[in-house]
């Protein structure tokens, strides 16, 4: 383990201003969302799309890495260099996700444990040679009646760490992702509770593993009221909720915070980052990891066309721009018809 290159290498991903592009959707995730646009979901419409984001002039000004998916590592841009190359060049770290997806937890009905580990000292060598410089597992909690239990929390914990460690040893940042799930219709607080358990059951088990802080970024779900519940939140309610909830359990030695959308909308995701960053006296960066809130304009304005290239980057670099203002807490949302 390389301990100054792990720890310039998460700072450098949660840089002031910048941010991470979650690009790793998986072979069939791309497909939902290139069904939506009408584009047959190929190699090469994947390859394309994905070449779209990583070209996109500025980029590198609002992206401080990219999460690729096993096909998008060794893919390569119309002029042959391999995209984590290209992505290097630019000053942006390449990353790969590397688990292998949340499968039913036996003897738990309704909750998963995320799986991979079986192989991954190996893998992480091999996606290590190919350029990737931090990685990325992501656990999935749902909330719901009886769940999650303290169990499962524990298990995905178990994981996550484990996972931390090897990823460690290859000297690669670990992407420590414990999602609880806005799908149900629990209210903003028990959210804010089931979140703050999750966040104590990680950092236990990431002490207990070993694993350096100071060499890791955290990507935690914000506190939010799940879809389906009839009181949704306001925006500076979620902003207080999720910082009491990270200020409670989140140590300082961790270099940043880069928050996933879980589902918001793209103003909303920005929206809830910028109040955040308001906050006085945080000891971490507060940055955003976003997938959909940082591709669905981009999707929209590109629907597959080669004619349509320039405007899908222009509404990428578009979103970019607003969440790295968003970093600084300088965006406000009347941002969004002016920047349209």
């Amino acid at each position: 383990m390389d301990s100054l290159e792990l720890e310039s290498n998460a700072q450098a991903m949660v840089a002031p201003g910048k941010g991470i592009l979650a690009a790793d959707e998986s072979t069939g995730t791309i497909k939902k969302r290139f069904d939506k646009i009408g584009l047959e979901s190929t190699f090469e419409s994947r390859r394309a799309y994905r070449e779209l984001l990583f070209t996109a002039a500025d980029a590198e000004r609002h992206i401080s890495g990219v999460i690729l998916y096993d096909e998008t590592i060794r893919q390569k841009a119309a002029d042959g260099r391999p995209f984590p190359a290209l992505l290097a060049s630019r000053g942006i770290l390449p990353g790969i996700k590397v688990d292998a997806g949340a499968k039913a937890l036996a003897g738990f009905p309704g909750e998963t444990v995320t799986e991979g580990l079986d192989g991954l000292r190996e893998r992480l060598a091999e996606y290590r040679g190919l350029g990737a410089r931090f990685a990325k597992w992501r656990a999935v909690i749902d909330v719901g009646a009886g769940i999650p239990t303290p169990f499962a929390l524990e298990a995905n914990a178990h994981a996550l760490a484990r996972y931390a460690a090897l990823c460690q040893e290859a000297s690669i940042v670990p992407i420590v992702e414990p999602e609880v799930l806005m799908d149900g219709d629990h209210t903003i607080e028990r959210c804010e509770e089931v979140t703050d358990a999750a966040l104590e059951s990680v950092f236990d088990a990431l002490f207990r593993h070993r694993v350096h802080l100071e060499g890791m970024v955290l990507k935690p779900n914000m506190v939010i009221a799940g879809k389906k519940c009839p009181k949704q939140a306001g925006p500076q309610q979620v902003a207080d909720a999720t910082l009491r909830c990270l200020r409670r359990r989140v140590p300082a030695a961790v270099p940043g915070i880069a928050f996933l959308s879980g589902g918001q909308s793209e103003a909303e995701a920005t929206l809830h980052l910028s109040l955040m960053n308001r906050g006085a006296g945080l000891p971490w960066q507060l940055s955003f990891s976003y997938g959909r809130a940082l591709q669905q304009s981009t999707l929209d304005a590109w629907r597959g066309l080669p004619a349509n290239v320039a405007a899908a980057q222009r509404a990428f670099l578009r979103r970019a721009r607003l969440n790295g203002l968003a970093r600084n807490g300088r965006y406000e949302a009347a941002m969004e018809q002016a920047a349209a």
